[in-house]
């Protein structure tokens, strides 16, 4: 047993020099510079930018609104997260058709352009702390929706999201998992994402997270910017209270 022990923790040592050497270079880089472009420029047909979206500190302010989201809107009468938020920026400023987005794959078309933002208005509150609303009764709501779904088990494998992130010291291989129920500490689980995936050269919003999450449960997707996965978004969000950001991160 201990020399399996070595074995493994020699493994784990391994992946995280690896990840170490990546950092200097992490392709993010690329979708932040896009992003802030994407930000001021004028778009969709009624050719307006984005530097009027109020992301809830403000029209226009970016920097610490990353670290408050998901949160509730008066305007839309819902909780939010970034990419939700940003949905409805790009419908009420810009004239795009949510429903079209929301269909359309990701990866592609304006799906790019949302992970891109996301991108970019992460990187503009790195290092400081999460800070989630719990005041308003959405959001009160919305918290206790996502631990209800954290721990809801279903499909042909009777998964939930707790089956892998619901304890401590976890492993899949050699892919360590985060208890998610509590605050994971920085930089780990919901304060990483959006990060760009090293595995398959693609970078992931925590919407594509969440689906890529449902698919390996074999659970449906419950669709881009639903309430189910803002509601995760905000369990995952208050327990990561106090942690610092490092989106837009790298991962395997």
């Amino acid at each position: 047993m201990p020399s399996a022990f070595a074995q493994k923790s020699a493994a784990v040592s391994s992946i995280e020099e690896y990840r170490a050497m990546l950092q200097d270079g992490n392709p993010a880089d690329l979708f932040e510079a896009k992003g802030e472009d994407l930000w001021k420029q004028k778009r969709g047909p009624k050719k307006v930018s984005l530097q009027a979206c109020d992301l809830g500190q403000g029209p226009g302010v970016v920097k610490g609104a990353f670290v408050t989201l998901p949160r509730y809107f008066a305007d839309t009468n819902k909780v939010q997260d970034l990419e939700s938020r940003l949905l409805t920026c790009m419908q009420t400023l810009q004239g795009f058709d949510p429903a079209d987005i929301i269909k359309t794959p990701f990866g592609k078309g304006e799906q790019n352009t949302l992970t891109a933002l996301a991108t970019w208005i992460a990187a503009e509150s790195r290092d400081q702390k999460f800070n989630l609303s719990q005041a308003h009764p959405q959001e009160k709501v919305a918290y206790e929706v996502g631990k209800r779904l954290f721990f809801q088990r279903g499909g042909p494998h009777d998964f939930s999201c707790a089956s892998c992130h619901g304890g401590e010291n976890w492993r899949i291989r050699l892919q360590d998992l985060p208890n998610l129920t509590k605050n994971p500490g920085d930089g780990v689980g919901f304060a990483a994402w959006p990060a760009y995936r090293v595995s398959n050269g693609q970078m992931w919003g925590m919407q594509q997270r969440l689906n890529d999450c449902y698919r390996q449960q074999r659970f449906p997707y419950p669709g881009f910017a639903s309430d189910a996965t803002v509601a995760l978004a905000v369990y995952l969000g208050v327990n990561s209270q106090g942690s610092k950001s490092v989106a837009p991160a790298l991962k395997r």
